[in-house]
């Protein structure tokens, strides 16, 4: 039998030999007793993944919904049938991970992405649309999604989704990703970025000094006099530009590099 690597686990969602000791999908494979999921990843049955589904389709919600439901290590806290609904359960509920659709009809799914990265940067999002298109998917990046899946195609895998972004893994649509490869190897030819150095503002590396010192978001904003949402700003925006997902590895990176 061959032996996964945490790694393989995280990353890539790869199902061992003996897929009965490690279910990595949702309602359709989780059985067995807690145990057979290994204690070093996020999602015990014990302690679940908190996630919150926000889908104008009552026929998609639902059966996204349903997979989640039937997985003990995920915990769906609420659901959102629209923009406006969504805005104030993400404004309300304490959750881990968003699953949000693009287009809710009566707003955009990207205003979300921005809304839980400014309020709960450490949240991970995993979009859920019918569009398959790199300009929106690339976007959601910028904005701070670590996924991005085709309903179509990912039906059966919304837990394995939320399980690997919240294990530092990312989630895209097979074809998706590969049509991002491509798009990135075609930017090969062009001047290379600004280091990440020239892109901080004076104030961003202040607030990566502050939290580096150990500072929570709160106290920081006491200390520079803004309010609380502008330093989670200020952190989601580091965060994509040193183009990590923690606050240790944003000061190890930025300590690293001399930014602080």
């Amino acid at each position: 039998m061959n032996t996964l690597t945490q790694d393989d686990l995280v990353v890539t969602g790869v199902r061992p030999n003996a897929p009965s000791q490690i279910p990595v999908t949702g309602a359709q494979n989780w059985q067995g007793p807690a145990s057979v999921w290994p204690d070093f990843l996020v999602g015990q049955p014990d302690q679940p993944v908190r996630v919150l589904l926000v889908d104008d389709d009552p026929h998609i919600r639902h059966v996204i919904a349903q997979e989640l439901l039937g997985d003990k290590r995920i915990h769906l806290v609420a659901q959102a049938g629209g923009f406006k609904e969504g805005r104030r359960r993400v404004a309300q509920q304490d959750f881990d991970v968003l699953l949000v659709d693009l287009n809710l009809g009566d707003g955009s799914g990207f205003e979300l992405i921005e809304q839980v990265k400014s309020l709960r940067p450490m949240a991970e999002v995993v979009v859920i649309s019918a569009i398959e298109d790199e300009r929106h998917a690339l976007h959601a990046f910028e904005l701070g999604a670590t996924g991005y899946l085709i309903k179509n195609s990912w039906f059966g895998s919304f837990s394995q989704a939320v399980l690997q972004v919240v294990n530092g893994g990312a989630s895209i649509t097979p074809n998706l990703a590969r049509r991002l490869l491509h798009r990135l190897e075609g930017r090969g030819s062009e001047a290379p970025a600004r280091t990440s150095k020239e892109r901080l503002s004076d104030r961003e590396r202040e607030v990566l000094r502050m939290v580096a010192a150990g500072y929570t978001s709160g106290e920081i904003g006491v200390r520079l006099d803004i309010s609380m949402q502008t330093v989670n700003a200020h952190v989601r925006n580091i965060y994509r530009k040193l183009r990590v997902r923690t606050r240790a590895q944003a000061v190890s990176c930025a300590t690293e590099r001399g930014l602080i």
